[in-house]
């Protein structure tokens, strides 16, 4: 099966895989079969063994998977050995936050710049970098060839700065704009974070256990 045609949500899930697999191979551990991965990870033997047979056989009967070798598989299919340079829009508290405690290179990027209309933020630093005026960056993208980009923007400048940063080269977004970019732009990578969204879900399970919770009394 071709990268194009796995599923969407086996995609989604080996980012997981990837981590629970590394939290394994921190602790010694050397193989595992997809029983006991299953129950760590909460699924079932049978879902990861569908999953990871969507590109090619891993592991073996009555042996299982090893685990470094594993890891490194599922990571050469996410790409994360293959370093894309990133740029970050938007330096506030969620930018910064963001700049500073994400580890782009171990999950295939490397942040290259950030930029800011504000100029009460710029010349900032940031981990190691500045905070450069949004003014800079075409003669910035033209040199360092950014080919991705964080939006940290309000929404309502999403719109125009992608289309901006496209024409420079940017050919994915990973988004907490909440503007939906693929409405517009169906040709490029976008995945769009929205942190509201995750805390409803929350809300919903917690309304459902005091609710249930209220209902037995």
């Amino acid at each position: 099966m071709s990268k194009s045609t796995v599923p969407t949500s086996v995609i989604r899930r080996l980012p997981r895989y990837y981590r629970f697999l590394g939290e394994l191979e921190n602790q010694g551990a050397l193989r595992i079969s997809s029983r006991e991965l299953s129950e760590r990870m909460g699924s079932t033997a049978s879902q990861i063994r569908q999953d990871f047979n969507c590109f090619g056989c891993f592991g073996q009967q009555g042996y299982g998977y090893n685990i470094k070798e594993l890891r490194e598989k599922i990571g050469n299919i996410l790409g994360v050995n293959a370093i894309s340079p990133m740029i970050l829009l938007g330096a506030g508290n969620l930018g910064k936050a963001i700049a500073t405690h994400i580890d782009f290179e171990k999950r295939g990027c490397r942040l290259i710049g950030i930029f800011d209309s504000n100029p009460d933020v710029q010349g900032r630093i940031i981990g190691e970098l500045e905070v450069k005026s949004t003014d800079l960056l075409e003669e910035f993208c033209k040199t360092e060839k950014p080919i991705a980009a964080v939006l940290c923007i309000p929404k309502t400048e999403t719109a125009a700065a992608a289309a901006q940063l496209i024409s420079y080269g940017i050919r994915a977004f990973w988004n907490f704009s909440h503007y939906d970019l693929k409405f517009e732009h169906s040709d490029i990578i976008v995945e769009s974070v929205h942190l509201g969204d995750s805390l409803m879900t929350l809300a919903f399970g917690l309304h459902k256990i005091t609710g249930e919770s209220d209902s037995g009394r």
